[in-house]
């Protein structure tokens, strides 16, 4: 009896090993077979083949390279804005010291608060195009891996879904910017550098040099990007001299919180669709992608809207939104820190796998109850 049943092991250890022969039989021969036409080949082919191979090694070595070093990557960066230390909100004139003022006899030019927001929403472009490579339009990136979309694989994908999420932020913000912060009401003009901002940074994410649809040559995505930063940062030095306006209203802000809040909405019930319905623990191939999204909205919205505290600070003092606008920075720094080294799509109960999807879906929803409860207050 024991021997049939260590002979049914046997068996059975014998057909896995077959398979695996066959599986690496059939990933080597091609791999064989160019190697065999090869060596067939005078110099003349040799050399062209070589410089091809030589030619995406490097360009592999670079793309790997640029996947795996996230420049610049900081959750707490924005504490090196020191915000608090402002007195003064955005569009606001700063009145000069005093001690200068009494050592000058010649009038003083003007000068007006910048907008937290814009300088914020700036350098997030900036980390995204010239401190990094923008993943999302590189050429190996397009092209895949063996033709499959990078999305489609657990490899080399989280850094531009976390870029992607950054610019979810910086998106929705420089729609905000034209249509109420930058302006008085809605029957003022409308800022033109901020409209180009938004227009350049509506542009296609994936465009490299070159595209089949429409067929031609094409302007790189990170060109477009670098150009909005160029546009944000002269309407901040216009509003320095107090030749632009930031609108600080308690409305505003109120829309504003709204528009993050229900962005907030739409990425969680993705995270809630895909935790749902494939959950297939660490062999969901989609979770990271998700995941990285997820967080890198969440990156650039702590940033914005820590940057939109001092911006509104009139409005934050009078409306007693200290509290909470301390609990929703709290929040976003307890999901930030979740950074597991491998994304996880488990079962919501189940004891092995962990969801990490549930678990950034929890904290973004914490967020966003925090921002609706700050819309309530602003509405009040």
């Amino acid at each position: 009896m024991l021997d049939r049943i260590t002979g049914f092991f046997r068996s059975i250890g014998s057909a896995i090993g077959r398979g695996f022969s066959v599986l690496a039989a059939g990933i080597l021969w091609p791999f064989m077979a160019a190697h065999g036409w090869y060596q067939r080949r005078t110099w003349l082919v040799r050399l062209p083949v070589i410089a091809v191979i030589a030619l995406f090694a490097v360009l592999y070595g670079y793309f790997v390279w640029q996947t795996q070093v996230w420049s610049g990557f900081n959750p707490n960066f924005v504490d090196q804005y020191r915000f608090s230390e402002r007195k003064v909100a955005a569009g606001q004139e700063i009145p000069p010291d005093a001690s200068a003022a009494a050592t000058t006899t010649a009038a003083a030019p003007k000068t007006c608060q910048r907008s937290a927001i814009v300088d914020v929403t700036a350098d997030l472009i900036d980390s995204n195009v010239n401190q990094n490579a923008w993943i999302s339009s590189m050429l190996l990136y397009r092209m895949g891996l063996f033709g499959m979309d990078w999305d489609h694989t657990p490899f080399l994908d989280n850094k531009a879904s976390f870029q992607r999420g950054v610019n979810q932020a910086v998106r929705r913000t420089s729609a905000e910017l034209v249509d109420t912060l930058g302006r008085v009401r809605g029957t003022s003009g409308i800022n033109s550098d901020l409209q180009d901002a938004r227009g350049y940074l509506q542009y296609d994410e994936y465009s490299w040099y070159f595209g089949l649809d429409p067929f031609g040559p094409k302007t790189p995505t990170p060109s477009y990007y670098r150009t909005a930063i160029e546009k944000l940062r002269k309407f901040n030095t216009d509003l320095s001299g107090c030749n632009a306006v930031f609108d600080g209203r308690a409305d505003n802000l109120l829309q504003f919180v709204d528009r993050i809040a229900n962005d907030l909405g739409g990425t969680s019930d993705i995270l809630a669709e895909r935790s749902e319905n494939h959950n297939f623990g660490w062999f969901d191939t989609r979770a990271d992608d998700r995941f990285w999204f997820a967080y890198g909205q969440l990156y650039g919205y702590y940033a914005i809207l820590t940057a939109a505290r001092a911006d509104f600070s009139q409005v934050v003092a009078e409306r007693n939104l200290g509290a909470l606008f301390g609990g929703t920075t709290k929040q976003f720094q307890a999901a930030l820190r979740i950074q597991p080294a491998i994304i996880s799509n488990g079962r919501e109960d189940g004891w092995i796998m962990p969801s990490h999807l549930a678990t950034m879906g929890f904290y973004m929803l914490r967020v966003r109850s925090n921002l609706v409860e700050m819309r309530a207050v602003l509405g009040r």
